[in-house]
């Protein structure tokens, strides 16, 4: 089972259009297949910044608490979410300039290691069964294309 998903697309938009888009954490039901939006969270994040992400699969619905790790407009997002006190994971959003628009690349690191992993990988395995990994690459593939969709309006 790997611990990592990412996939890239080509977006016909500015790096910095596209930053906007996602680091709008509220809004990012639009995009995202299991992710709701957010919670709390400041108009413009910065780095160390807070907020709730708001999530669901089929009927089940739950929270995370996501602190900003790095914020740098047009370049670079990353949050991690843990469910307290326990980590979960690391999101991260690379833009790269291309000659018609960006690259975005969207990537998923699994933080649940060792012992203090396991409780919040059975929790995590009631509400998704299987491979994490394989469905977070699923989600991120439509999580990029609808965003890619909603940037070349």
């Amino acid at each position: 089972m790997s611990s990592e998903a990412r996939a890239s697309l080509e977006i016909a938009a500015s790096p910095e259009d596209v930053y906007d888009l996602v680091a709008d954490v509220a809004s990012m039901g639009q995009w995202s297949p299991e992710a709701t939006g957010a919670a709390g969270a400041p108009q413009t994040l910065q780095r160390g910044d807070q907020f709730w992400g708001l999530n669901k699969r089929g009927l089940a619905r739950w929270f995370t608490r996501c602190t900003v790790v790095e914020a740098e407009r047009g370049k670079l997002f990353s949050f991690d979410v843990d469910f307290p006190p326990l980590p979960v994971s690391r999101w991260t959003y690379e833009f790269e300039p291309t000659d018609t628009g960006c690259r975005v690349t969207e990537t998923w690191d699994d933080r649940r290691e060792g012992l203090v992993g396991v409780p919040i990988k059975l929790v995590g395995q009631l509400i998704i069964p299987g491979d994490r990994s394989t469905h977070n690459q699923r989600n991120i593939e439509t999580t990029l294309a609808r965003l890619k969709a909603a940037a070349e309006k």
